[in-house]
C-alpha cells in the first residue's frame, strides 16, 4: 500500500469515525498515559473501542451517540480507535479484564475495575436499540 494510498485511507475512513465521536461528545484517548489517568479515576466510565468496521458506523457509533441522553450516565465517556492508537487501546483493554479483544466494543468501568463488557458479538448482526438496552441495563445498575 503506497503512502498516498494509506493516506487516502486514513482521511476517508478512520477521520470520519473519529469525528462522529467527538460529535456524540466522548473523549478521544490516544496515549496510554490517558488512558491510565481517566480509567484509574474513581466513579464510573464508560469506554467506546472505535473501529472502522461496518457495524461500528452502523450499530456501536450510533448507540454510543444515542448514550449520551440516557437519564443515569457514567462520569465519563471516552473512546480509543482500535487498529490506529495501538498503544492507547491495549492499555485500556488491560482493564477489560478477562475479555478478550473486541472491537467495536463497549466496556463499563467503575473504580477501575470492569463492571460491563458488551463484545463485538453483542453488537454486529444487532440492532442499535439492542446495544442500547445492554447498555442501559448497566447504567442503571452501576452509575448515579
Amino acid at each position: 500500500m503506497s503512502n498516498m494510498d494509506f493516506n487516502f485511507y486514513v482521511n476517508d475512513v478512520v477521520n470520519p469515525a473519529r469525528q462522529e465521536m467527538d460529535e456524540a461528545g466522548y473523549t478521544q484517548l490516544s496515549t496510554p498515559e490517558e488512558v491510565e489517568d481517566t480509567l484509574s479515576q474513581d466513579g464510573t466510565t464508560l469506554v467506546m473501542v472505535n473501529s472502522v468496521c461496518g457495524c461500528a458506523g452502523g450499530i456501536a457509533r450510533p448507540a454510543a451517540a444515542y448514550m449520551k441522553n440516557y437519564e443515569k450516565k457514567p462520569d465519563r465517556f471516552v473512546t480509543v480507535f482500535a487498529g490506529q492508537d495501538k498503544e492507547a487501546t491495549d492499555k485500556a483493554r488491560s482493564y477489560f479484564t478477562g475479555y478478550a479483544p473486541s472491537s467495536p466494543s463497549f466496556a463499563l468501568i467503575k473504580d477501575g475495575q470492569i463492571q460491563r463488557m458488551v463484545e463485538r458479538h453483542e453488537i454486529e448482526g444487532h440492532e442499535p436499540i439492542e446495544v442500547v438496552q445492554e447498555l442501559e441495563k448497566a447504567f442503571d445498575q452501576h452509575c448515579e
